[in-house]
């Protein structure tokens, strides 16, 4: 048996989706989604997925591009999963020098991969001269039998409004989004000023539930939200939680999130997922009170081409 690595394909997508769910199941992907993603990627990420095959079977999966939106040039990222009943066959080791080779031709000059903290996957990462960097959780939240706190009225002056409410102009919500992501924790920066891609990428994203999508507005002014995705099964995620700087402190992101658990809840999801920097200790502790809990640790990894 020969495994290979070759360009993704159209028909490739639900055995793209199929591997990405088995090795990671706390992250919601549909064939979808991962078409979705190929066909609205940045030009400047040169976004190129890979497929690891055996005998006709997807069975490993790369999703590796250039960081388009970081300050610093040359930053590339290789993100590789092998289902999980298909592991000892070379196809990890192949799929990686590939990207990374794809990579270096793109001019990277640094790669960026997120792997499980678990010994083999880092000792996988380590032999191939990869250094670890910062760490994150994921997190699960049992929505079926799980008991939320009850949904707090806003307090005076503040306002629960739905991704929905906001279909006509949601350019406030991309400047919200832009500053909540410009200070979160990461060891790649962020600036997201391109609103054009941001409306196509992100806001019409096809798992991006606007409905499910909370908005505690101040003033007539976005203040802070909660993003949710779906799967069109019974699986809710939240993609991004976050406040303007000027409203911190206030609580109004637990608002905005609790506002949309019991939401999802009472539309029939029966499990939530999110995922926060090991250092967000803010967060951690509102999806602690929430009743998460951590189910999967990843530790990103970097390592110099050249």
């Amino acid at each position: 048996m020969t495994v290979i690595v070759r360009e993704f394909r159209r028909e490739d997508a639900e055995g793209f989706a199929r591997v990405r769910r088995a090795a990671v199941p706390f992250m919601l992907a549909t064939a979808e989604s991962v078409l979705f993603d190929v066909a609205r990627a940045h030009p400047d990420a040169h976004y190129r997925p890979l497929v690891a095959e055996e005998d006709g079977e997807i069975i490993g999966t790369a999703q590796l591009g250039i960081a388009h939106d970081s300050p610093e040039p040359g930053v590339g990222y290789a993100n590789v999963y092998v289902h999980p009943g298909r592991l000892r066959r070379g196809a990890g080791s192949l799929i990686v020098r590939t990207a990374e080779e794809r990579l270096a031709a793109l001019g990277a000059t640094s790669v960026y991969s997120w792997v499980f903290d678990e010994p083999a996957n880092r000792a996988f990462a380590e032999r191939r001269g990869y250094r670890p960097s910062r760490s994150a959780h994921f997190l699960r939240l049992d929505l079926a039998k799980g008991t939320l706190p009850s949904p707090a009225e806003p307090p005076p002056g503040v306002e629960l409004r739905t991704g929905s409410d906001f279909a006509d102009d949601p350019r406030p919500l991309f400047e919200l989004d832009a500053e909540t992501t410009s200070d979160e924790p990461s060891d790649i920066d962020a600036d997201l000023t391109d609103y054009e891609h941001w409306l196509t990428g992100t806001w019409g994203h096809p798992l991006l539930s606007h409905e499910l999508t909370s908005v505690a507005v101040v003033d007539g002014r976005p203040a802070a939200f909660s993003a949710a995705r779906t799967d069109g099964g019974t699986r809710y995620g939240t993609v991004m939680t976050g406040t303007a700087r000027a409203f911190r402190g206030r609580g109004l992101a637990k608002l905005a999130k609790n506002h949309s658990l019991h939401r999802a809840r009472a539309a029939g999801f029966t499990e939530a997922f999110t995922g926060n920097d090991a250092g967000n200790g803010p967060m951690l502790a509102i999806n602690k009170w929430f009743g998460y809990e951590v189910c999967a640790t990843e530790v990103r990894h970097v390592r110099t081409l050249g």
